[in-house]
């Protein structure tokens, strides 16, 4: 059962606690939360993710195009909680409007022909292949932080949903509910697509665009999650080849799953 997080200014915030391993027990409740921007916290929101939730790390999966424009956050302006910013997606910052619309329609065709049978599956291998050096920090700053970790991006079913599916096959959660987790941000797709179509930065991408485009398939992180096995040998062999040692992968496994 999914653990929503009913705050004012986020739709999409739920806890990865209480899922089941492969090995017959569950997930650690209060360790790790993942959730869409979070821009519009109130401040009794932010009183509950610090003071309830015991919230010291924000993992942010933004560009920093996106972060310049949306401005500061609530979070931001709390002592002893850390932003760790990890962009998984190529930075367009700096460049004309031509240049960035050629980048995007070669990153399209890309994810295409990564994974024709999903292009999304596609999009989401191309987080491993393109920025692997953010992912494993991103993976990184989860094990690390010293209390829970909030991970987040724009709507927190993309990005966020690769990350978060990392993260929990580091903690040996069964694959079907790590779908489950993943297509859970369904339930909340139209507060997010409405909540998103009031920003700055946000609003002109969904304009014109159905439900249905941003609706997550389950279908899409199944297809993945075979990919990571197929492609990398699994989460271990993709980490070793990037950088993430079997240590942190420990410790990431040990965030999720230790009691204290």
């Amino acid at each position: 059962m999914t653990a929503w997080i009913e705050l004012d200014g986020a739709a999409n915030v739920r806890d990865l606690g209480g899922l089941p391993t492969t090995d017959g027990g569950t997930t650690v409740r209060g360790r790790v939360l993942r959730s869409a921007n979070l821009q519009e916290l109130s401040p009794d929101d932010v009183t509950r993710l610090v003071g309830e939730f015991g919230v010291t790390t924000v993992v942010d999966l933004r560009s920093l195009n996106e972060l310049t424009i949306e401005g500061p956050a609530p979070l931001d302006a709390v002592d002893g909680v850390r932003h760790a910013h990890h962009p998984l997606l190529r930075e367009l910052f700096d460049l004309t409007d031509a240049a960035k619309a050629a980048l995007l329609t070669e990153a399209a065709e890309a994810d295409r022909s990564r994974y024709p049978d999903d292009v999304m599956c596609g999009h989401y291998l191309g987080y491993l292949e393109n920025r692997p050096e953010e992912v494993a920090a991103a993976l990184r700053a989860i094990a690390t932080a010293p209390g829970a970790a909030i991970v987040h991006c724009a709507a927190g079913k993309d990005r966020t949903g690769v990350i978060s599916a990392l993260a929990l096959t580091a903690a040996g959660v069964e694959p079907e509910a790590i779908v489950a987790d993943y297509a859970a941000s369904s339930e909340r797709i139209e507060a997010i697509v409405e909540r998103l179509s009031r920003s700055k930065m946000y609003a002109a991408a969904l304009t014109g665009q159905g439900l249905q485009t941003h609706t997550p398939r389950p279908e899409t992180m199944t297809a993945f999650l075979e990919q990571l096995d197929t492609r990398y040998g699994g989460l271990k062999g993709w980490a070793t080849a990037n950088g993430l040692t079997d240590g942190e992968l420990s410790q990431l496994r040990a965030k999720l799953r230790d009691p204290r």
